[in-house]
């Protein structure tokens, strides 16, 4: 579904409607609302104000926040371990989001953006989100 900025209460009701749905512990759902709304602001402000969220129930519970706008060195973010100094552009959001889910994945080029995140769920080990691979 497309969304603005005047979307984003709707979408992080959604959002957490979802992430209940599809199984996740209530500090699950906190950390996994706060992530995709992260990926949500992201597409609004360096995107053009307008993006894209697609949502999976799952098993595992998914999501993908794409945007138009001109895209960014995506390697340098998707693994990024280290917590980023902030700047005036911002700079926190992916590694938040990053930190808050079982794996992310992003694509950016000239054509715009879009970042995949699975769940991640503390109250079950064998979800647990790793730095490798």
């Amino acid at each position: 579904m497309a969304f603005t900025a005047a979307d984003l209460p709707r979408l992080r009701s959604l959002v957490t409607e979802v992430a209940g749905s599809g199984g996740l512990g209530p500090e699950a759902v906190t950390d996994w609302v706060s992530a995709v709304n992260e990926l949500l602001i992201n597409a609004i402000r360096h995107g053009g104000g307008t993006g894209r969220l697609r949502l999976w129930a799952g098993p595992p519970v998914a999501c993908e926040v794409s945007d138009r706008g001109c895209g960014f060195d995506a390697v340098r973010y998707e693994r990024r371990t280290e917590r980023p100094a902030l700047s005036a552009s911002g700079g926190l959001g992916l590694w938040l989001a990053r930190q808050l889910t079982h794996d992310m994945r992003i694509r950016s080029g000239r054509d715009g953006t879009t970042v995949r995140v699975v769940a991640h769920d503390r109250a079950h080990p064998s979800r647990q989100r790793t730095d490798a691979g």
